[in-house]
Formats: structure tokens, sequence, C-alpha cells
């Protein structure tokens, strides 16, 4: 009689836990999605962003008024003395 008892409620919260295990799996797999879709919108913004930085890096090297407050470099190749070694 007690064994029967036992496996009768041992077998109800087995049910019980598997429907809130399946609860939380589900809205687990919901985040997930979540995330994917923001990641997703943040690097299509990322890329959309890189362009106009670029952009705008090129119409300021036009620019005159910049270029007279920020002479563009002088592209120097700077060579390295190899240092000769006493044989």
């Amino acid at each position: 009689m007690k064994a029967d008892i036992f496996f009768f409620i041992s077998s109800i919260a087995s049910v019980v836990l598997t429907v809130l295990l399946s609860i939380v799996l589900f809205y687990f797999i919901k985040a997930g999605k979540n995330l994917y879709l923001i990641s997703e919108k943040l690097q299509e913004h990322f890329h959309e962003s890189e362009e106009f930085v670029l952009e705008l890096k090129e119409r300021l090297e036009d620019n005159l008024i910049f270029r007279l407050f920020f002479p563009p470099a002088r592209n120097r190749k700077r060579t390295t003395k190899k240092k000769t070694e006493p044989k």
C-alpha cells in the first residue's frame, strides 16, 4: 500500500517537473531567438555606420577648411638600417 502511494506521488511529481522544464525550455528558446534577431539588427546597423564613417572621412579629407587645420600627412618611407655584426 505504501509503495503504491509512493509511486503515485513520484509519477505526479515527474509529470509536474517535466511540464515545468518544458515551459522553461520554451522561454529559453524564445529568448535565444530574440537575441539572434537583435544581434542581426546590430550587425546590419554596424555595417551601415561603417559606410557612413568612411564617407564622412572622405568628405572631411576633401574639405578645404579641414585641410587648412590638419594638413595631409606626408607619406614617408622609413628605412631601418641593418646593424652590421662583427664576424
